[in-house]
């Protein structure tokens, strides 16, 4: 990587991205301004050893209940005289304070821990259209977002979190809409390790284990469970009692919920929010 700093210029909000063609080592810091904001900065340069070139710049968008980190580039080639559209793929680490916070795919979403100044690492591959750059390198960002983390409108709550091996064990999860916005509408799901042979199930009639394989195939999958609620007020939580039965083999079991928050007619409205995550004791005792 070069090691030659550069200033770099800061865009927030859906701006279209200037990308200096200079080569930076590191993205310097950069200010958002108040409210839910994209803001980008130049991240650094890979080359390659026939003349490719590529400026990558690294997007992060908070405020909302994601953290959602992009990568875009710049690319060309020594020599050639065409105009490139790049794409760019790759995985991203966010760290504060030297604490990594979330790891994601680009342009992958995870829940936002809130402002502060953030030093975002990517491992890109940038590839041209038509064909003449394919690189990949890391590179790196310091943005600072000030938009405040979004109130929490959901919950989700269980009364233990340890399962035990060879051993079924009885669960209460909690679900709990704050908000005044949106509707009772909910989808909680639970899921485990696939091959793992762990089994959900509930006598909950609003639940049932996922079909899978074309129709009209009855084959069900036993460590997966999904709950349609329409009932969530607030003041009034909704409670589903499950069964969780391992084997032999330890397995987590994942909770997690999808909501609506509408907004007329629109139909991108609303989140998921993960839930507490289910632990198996090696020892098979229980927590």
């Amino acid at each position: 990587m070069p090691t030659r700093p550069t200033t770099l210029r800061a865009l927030a909000g859906a701006a279209l991205l200037s990308l200096a063609l200079v080569t930076p080592a590191w993205g310097g810091s950069a200010a958002e301004p108040e409210g839910p904001a994209t803001l980008c900065s130049v991240a650094g340069t890979l080359r390659g050893e026939h003349g490719q070139h590529a400026v990558v710049s690294l997007c992060a968008a908070g405020g909302s209940p994601q953290l959602t980190v992009s990568a875009a580039a710049t690319c060309r080639r020594a020599g050639v005289r065409v105009r490139y559209t790049c794409r760019t793929d790759g995985t991203w680490t966010a760290r504060r304070a030297g604490k990594t916070l979330a790891t994601g795919t680009l342009s992958g979403s995870r829940e936002y821990p809130g402002p502060g100044t953030y030093d975002i690492t990517a491992t890109v591959r940038v590839r041209s259209v038509p064909a003449g750059v394919d690189l990949t390198g890391t590179v790196q960002a310091t943005l600072s977002l000030t938009a405040p983390r979004a109130k929490a409108t959901h919950a989700i709550t269980v009364d233990r979190t340890t399962l035990r091996r060879n051993a079924t064990t009885t669960l209460t999860y909690t679900i709990r809409r704050d908000s005044d916005d949106g509707d009772g509408n909910a989808r909680f799901g639970l899921v485990g390790e696939d091959g793992t042979g762990v089994r959900i199930a509930t006598a909950d009639a609003r639940c049932g284990n996922p079909l899978v394989g074309r129709y009209p195939a009855k084959t069900r999958l036993p460590h997966s469970l999904d709950c349609a609620l329409t009932a969530l007020q607030p003041g009034h939580p909704e409670k589903v009692k499950v069964r969780v039965t391992v084997g032999a083999t330890c397995s987590t079991v994942v909770s997690k919920l999808g909501y609506w928050l509408p907004k007329g007619q629109d139909v991108y409205t609303g989140g998921m929010l993960a839930g507490p995550t289910l632990t198996c004791r090696q020892d098979g005792q229980a927590g």
